[in-house]
């Protein structure tokens, strides 16, 4: 059956069915092997520059094949030699025969392998980064607009002090901002490993220059900016620091933390019917329960933020145990942890994304429970308002005691509503301040300077950190569920 042999073999699923498809081919084996021959092309250009016999015929034949790769010669290739860069040495000479005896001019491996890696790294930040940025716009917008909506605070999850709904989602973003400054510090620090040899001390260069260390060190400029770094690392061994990777991914799995964080708490609001994330008029919750409307985006969220989270651990060792000039222990870890590390954040950020373009607020339930917990938050304002009307302090806290524990009895032992407020109301004691219970207890008055913060917080912190996104905010994101 045709087509059916792709269903004979795993497939990561960050690819077959969660990934972007700029994401995907950023880590292909198009983009890593054309990439390859662009670094061979820059890296004759400047030999050629700089002296070396080169010719424009030599460079113009590698141009000219730079696309053209024969995938099955270079897998008949390694199959033979044992070794990847020599079999695409070979696959490229092969369509270039004028220009193969200066392909790899004094290269190591690492010349091709390395600065690919280092480009799909810095290409990859720059995918996931305006993703970022929408998510923070997006949200940035929710905050503001209920920005003074009171809600139920919540510490160890039970029901604290109100806050609004738009500051408890600043809490959200004050996290994102800082994932965000993480992930564009990452991506300004790399450097290109550039033209460095066998052990990164530049001796096969130095050679064919015949001693002259101004051009072997113009040879790494010029070979850098080609391929848009403004600087090279001054120190490698064989390959640049792995420390290099553990920097990515840790900002990575930074954004990850953060998402689960998040998710998690819109998935808890769910559950008080209070917010809800998007869901499509024909999308089903659940098999067996008609009525269900599952957080599945946010629950995606978080398993996949896990998966992130826990790849931290791989460029961590593998930094660890990189002896002297290096190992190769590193490279198969690397072809598995790095992509994924960025296919996985990519997914996250799209269905954030989707989840904080649609997130449903739903007033009258949080309303509902605001009236269940404040009376007992409102004891303070009463007792100040009963010492304003003439009473004692003392007594009056005795009073609030004794009627707020009959109040919790009936909670939590009868299952009823919260009734203090109709206790008070009853309470000969209380009269003088029965004309002024709405006042004190409404909302608005116990949410202290939530508005505020949110409306001083988007315009100092977030909103200029959006500034450089602006030409990409409008996309939006088709997500498959």
């Amino acid at each position: 059956m045709e087509g059916a042999d792709e269903f004979m073999k795993y497939r990561s699923p960050l690819v077959s069915r969660y990934a972007s498809k700029e994401m995907a081919y950023n880590f292909s084996d198009r983009k890593k092997f054309t990439t390859w021959r662009k670094l061979w092309i820059y890296l004759a250009k400047a030999e050629k520059a700089l002296g070396l016999p080169i010719t424009d015929a030599q460079i113009l034949e590698m141009e000219s094949h730079e696309l053209d790769i024969d995938f099955a010669m270079a897998a008949e290739e390694e199959r033979k030699l044992r070794h990847d860069v020599m079999a695409h040495v070979h696959t490229f000479a092969h369509c270039c025969p004028t220009a193969a005896p200066i392909i790899h001019l004094g290269a190591t491996s690492c010349y091709v392998g390395d600065n690919t890696d280092l480009i799909m790294l810095r290409d990859g930040f720059d995918l996931l980064l305006p993703k970022l940025a929408r998510v923070i716009d997006r949200l940035a917008n929710f905050a503001e607009r209920y920005a003074d909506l009171p809600t139920l605070g919540f510490t160890h999850y039970q029901p604290a002090q109100l806050t609004t709904v738009g500051k408890r989602a600043c809490l959200w973003l004050q996290d994102l901002a800082m994932d965000m400054r993480n992930l564009q510090r990452a991506r300004d620090d790399l450097r290109f490993r550039g033209v460095k040899g066998t052990t990164g001390t530049q001796a096969s260069f130095l050679q064919l220059f015949q001693g002259d260390h101004d051009k072997v060190e113009e040879l790494d400029r010029m070979v850098t900016e080609m391929a848009g770094f403004k600087k090279a690392y001054l120190v490698t061994g064989q390959t640049y620091s792995r420390k290099v990777d553990v920097d990515c991914v840790a900002s990575l799995a930074s954004l990850g933390a953060t998402v689960h964080k998040l998710c998690t708490d819109i998935r808890l609001l769910a559950n008080l019917k209070e917010i809800e994330e998007p869901f499509e008029k024909e999308q089903i919750g659940s098999s067996a329960m008609p009525y269900k409307r599952n957080p599945m985006r946010a629950e995606r969220c978080c398993s996949l933020a896990r998966h992130l989270v826990a790849l931290m651990a791989d460029p961590l060792q593998t930094a660890s145990v990189q002896w002297l000039e290096r190992t190769l222990d590193d490279s198969a870890n690397r072809r598995i942890s790095l992509p994924e590390s960025f296919l996985t954040a990519d997914i996250i950020l799209s269905t954030l994304q989707n989840i904080t373009e649609g997130l449903v607020v739903y007033p009258k339930v949080i309303e509902r429970h605001i009236r269940h917990e404040l009376p007992f938050m409102a004891t303070e304002n009463i007792i100040m308002a009963m010492v304003k009307a003439g009473g004692n302090r003392q007594d009056c806290h005795e009073k609030i005691r004794v009627l707020s524990q009959e109040a919790a009895a009936v909670v939590k032992q009868e299952g009823g509503d919260n009734d203090l407020l109709a206790r008070v109301q009853r309470d000969p004691y209380f009269a003088p301040i029965l004309g002024q219970l709405d006042a004190v207890l409404d909302p608005k008055t116990f949410i202290g300077r939530a508005p505020q913060q949110v409306a001083r917080f988007l315009s100092e912190e977030v909103r200029p950190l959006l500034e450089p996104y602006k030409a990409k905010m409008d996309v939006k994101i088709e997500l498959e569920l």
